[in-house]
């Protein structure tokens, strides 16, 4: 699995015109998920995340997680995360997991990060997405749990 975390002050995530998920000070994580992933991936990714210690204490030092600040995370899947640019000129998306998959880890993803005491909001799996957020800082952070 890879995730993409933004540390933000507030963002949202439009499907159809419709907010189907918005936050204020938290994270975003774009979460793509590969063909080899398995739940163990999920865990400890969300344990990783919660306890990241990426916002600012008094002396502005990133000494802080999610969970200390009391932030949000609105996660939204992100297929394309997989995408392999090497050859060619478009790109190939065959490392990505298939939709059934996926679709099921990204929401027991969800679930784990539920499950330590943080506010998830989300997209529409699968849908077109506008994602709007105001990256504080800027913080952003490439995760990755390789396979064991």
């Amino acid at each position: 699995m890879k995730v993409v975390l933004q540390r933000c002050s507030r963002a949202q995530v439009t499907v159809d015109g419709k907010v189907t998920g918005s936050i204020g000070q938290g994270v975003v994580l774009l979460v793509g998920v590969t063909y080899q992933d398995t739940v163990q991936e999920a865990e400890w990714l969300a344990e990783k995340i919660v306890h990241l210690r990426i916002f600012e204490d008094e002396e502005g030092k990133m000494n802080r997680s999610l969970k200390d600040v009391g932030g949000d995370i609105l996660s939204v899947s992100q297929f394309t995360l997989y995408a392999d640019c090497q050859k060619g000129r478009r790109p190939s998306f065959v490392d990505a997991a298939p939709p059934d998959l996926a679709l099921s880890l990204y929401e027991q993803f969800n679930h784990l990060l539920r499950k330590k005491g943080i506010h998830v909001e989300t997209g529409i799996f699968g849908g077109k997405m506008e994602v709007e957020l105001v990256n504080d800082g800027p913080v952003t952070l490439l995760l990755e749990k390789n396979h064991n």
